[in-house]
């Protein structure tokens, strides 16, 4: 079967209008957000804890100079998959994009499953993102280390969070999110706008006090940490405690390591797709254009320089960074920028770092419920997503309406698997955490290769619309035919050699999803990790 695009550029806008109403109530989504909301609601998704709690682990095992080169690298990657849903989506705004367009472009049934997959994907991260705040609160310092360090205090805890059941936190954090998702759409992109803009300021405050901590070191080079005995990059990697890889096979296995742990840091930018059916006059603000562009310059630059700054004070062999277990995320006592402060003998300041370590999975939490509720709103106008029975019709017409433009079925349905989170007062937390990052990015790696596969497809057929090649079988008209021109004034958005940066995206997307988990196969193998690595592709 050929597959084309609309044959008019309503098509697709008025095929989602056609789901309006349903038997159940309205149906609609209310297009109030503005572009700075969209904004700040995709920088905001994207800066959770990975970075805070990844990067002191991608310096240990990759070293300070491929620790930045591995962030830079991810970044290319996610840089180039957001262009491919960016053209696609400020063409055609549709609800649910990232399953939309494989549904349109490659086949139905491909589409809807990539839906659940990423239905499955939000709601586990919004679980995992409300377990790792509880890790954060765990947050007490070893005295041995404190020692070895020389910090001039005794003590560095939270006895609230040492002492406080996990649980609590869990049900607390649950309940905000719940709370701010049942607001209206644009009081809800009002918050996230703070959010957004505190973020930004933390992460700018971050780069600066690293650099006056590397300035005020009395150690001979400001760059000693890539000095010897460090180096820029590390030249082993030890795998399970029994086995290490030297000289160049240690160097490429640390690197293509520390790339997939950078990537839990760097998912969740397709969100500002995911608000275009709820996005005010989003052809004329070109709000989609700009907030895809925004968005990919601030994190490449930001979270660079936070890895870059952070890298220059803290070395790799530093105690609570000697964590190379493949599925364990821990608390604040081992988030890098943390170390900084300590080694340094700074007060407060770890106290400050920690606090906000608990605000930024909040706020992505948030907005991880966010979009699980528009996936599974979008994936309710579909009933082929669906099984055929009464039972599943019942949820499926009540999972797409909405009211006062929110979609507070699919937004409470989501929530409550968001429980998983109450996993937390397991003894294992870290592993469990681990574990659900690992999913989580297997997860969107498969999302995204698909959604590269439609934009080449994509790529394809408007190239071919154009050029006048599907006149006879859509009977498209002149002007028609020239708002498929990607040359031409009137095109929303595009970026040069696309089609080059689908293919790249997509090639790396396949080969880190398959070779994610290399580590479970060396012996001892994980049983469990391996299923972590694996049970989504």
């Amino acid at each position: 079967e050929k597959v084309a695009p609309p044959s008019s550029p309503t098509q697709i806008q008025s095929t989602d209008a056609a789901s309006q109403t349903s038997e159940g109530g309205q149906t609609e989504l209310r297009q109030t957000l503005k572009e700075r909301h969209v904004n700040m609601i995709g920088f905001s998704t994207v800066l959770g804890l990975g970075l805070f709690l990844s990067a002191g682990k991608a310096i240990y095992m990759a070293g300070p100079g491929a620790a930045v080169l591995a962030y830079l690298v991810a970044g290319t990657i996610m840089w180039s998959v957001m262009a491919c849903l960016g053209e696609m989506t400020a063409l055609f705004p549709v609800k649910g994009p990232i399953f939309e367009f494989p549904r349109r472009f490659i086949d139905e049934s491909v589409g809807l499953a990539i839906g659940w997959i990423a239905w499955f994907s939000w709601v586990v991260t919004l679980a995992a993102e409300i377990m790792a705040i509880t890790e954060v609160f765990h947050f007490q310092f070893k005295r041995e280390y404190l020692n070895e360090v020389k910090y001039p205090s005794e003590k560095l805890e939270w006895r609230a969070g040492v002492n406080t059941n996990p649980a609590v936190w869990v049900g607390i954090f649950l309940i905000v999110a719940l709370m701010v998702n049942l607001l209206p759409v644009r009081q809800y992109g009002r918050i996230e706008y703070v959010c957004g803009c505190l973020k930004i300021t933390f992460l700018v405050g971050l780069i600066l006090f690293n650099t006056i901590l590397n300035a005020r070191q009395s150690h001979s080079s400001r760059f000693w940490t890539y000095e010897k005995p460090y180096g820029f990059a590390k030249k082993s990697f030890t795998v399970n405690d029994t086995h290490t890889y030297t000289g160049s096979l240690g160097g490429l296995t640390s690197f293509w390591t520390t790339l997939t742990t950078t990537l839990f840091s760097l998912v969740g930018w397709e969100v500002i797709f995911l608000t275009a059916a709820e996005n005010r006059d989003l052809r004329k603000s070109e709000s989609l254009k700009l907030a895809t562009r925004k968005i990919t310059i601030r994190v490449l630059i930001l979270y660079a320089l936070c890895a870059f700054t952070v890298g220059l004070n803290v070395p790799w062999d530093d105690a609570n960074l000697g964590d190379l277990t493949i599925h364990s995320i821990t608390g604040g006592q081992n988030s890098v920028f943390i170390l900084a402060a300590v080694r340094e003998h700074v007060k407060v300041i770890p106290h400050i770092f920690n606090a906000f370590f608990i605000f930024s999975p909040l706020s992505t939490g948030i907005n991880d419920l966010y979009g699980a509720s528009r996936i599974l709103h979008a994936l309710a106008s579909h009933r082929d997503a669906w099984p055929d029975w009464p039972m599943f019709e019942a949820i499926r017409s009540r999972l797409e309406t909405t009211r006062n433009g929110v979609p507070v079925a699919a937004v409470t349905t989501s929530w409550l698997v968001g429980f998983v989170a109450f996993l937390s007062v397991n003894s294992a937390q870290a592993k469990n955490l681990g574990r659900m990052a690992t999913v989580v990015v297997v997860a969107n790696l498969i999302i995204y290769a698909a959604n590269c596969v439609a934009y080449l497809q994509f790529y394809r057929q408007i190239k071919a619309a154009a050029n006048g090649q599907l006149d006879e079988d859509l009977n498209l008209t002149p002007d028609v035919r020239n708002f498929y021109k990607r040359t031409a004034r009137q095109y929303p958005y595009r970026s040069h050699l696309q089609w080059v940066r689908a293919a790249y995206a997509l090639l790396a997307c396949i080969l880190l999803a398959l070779f994610n988990g290399w580590q479970t196969f060396v012996s001892p193998m994980s049983t469990r990790d391996f299923v972590a690595s694996y049970i989504a592709v």
